[in-house]
């Protein structure tokens, strides 16, 4: 009985010490293995945790205009690559790369680059 008693504090003292971590699978919302461009005009930039989004005004493959939510890293893994708040803004052109979401009609992308011409801003990498 104390071993027991030991062995659940020992758990739940490494447990307030540990931090956890719970994240859902990109996999079972984008394909990893297609990728797609968007160009158009940035809408809205929602800097936040566990991840950011950006939402662009452009042409599906119907060439018809929607808003497509892009999903982005987290605001600590951001702002490590030098991203802030005020990166972007509203009517900023910009061209994403990403894996496109698994139910089209969403229009959801995560994002894989971004690159902004007026000025040669760009980022590329990994959404964690």
């Amino acid at each position: 009985m104390k071993r027991a008693f030991l062995a659940l504090t020992l758990a739940g003292a490494f447990m307030a010490v540990v931090p956890a971590y719970a994240h859902h699978s990109f996999a079972a919302t984008y394909f990893e293995d297609k990728t797609i461009t968007i160009d158009g005009k940035l809408v809205q930039f929602m800097f936040r945790n566990p991840h950011s989004f950006v939402h662009v005004e452009a042409p599906d493959d119907k060439g018809e205009m929607v808003t497509w939510a892009v999903e982005w890293g987290g605001g600590g893994q951001l702002s490590r690559d030098g991203v802030s708040r005020d990166t972007l803004k509203p009517g900023d052109h910009v061209i994403i790369t990403g894996n496109p979401g698994r139910n089209p009609e969403d229009h959801r992308i995560r994002m894989r680059s971004i690159q902004r011409p007026s000025d040669g801003f760009g980022w590329k990498g990994v959404v964690q």
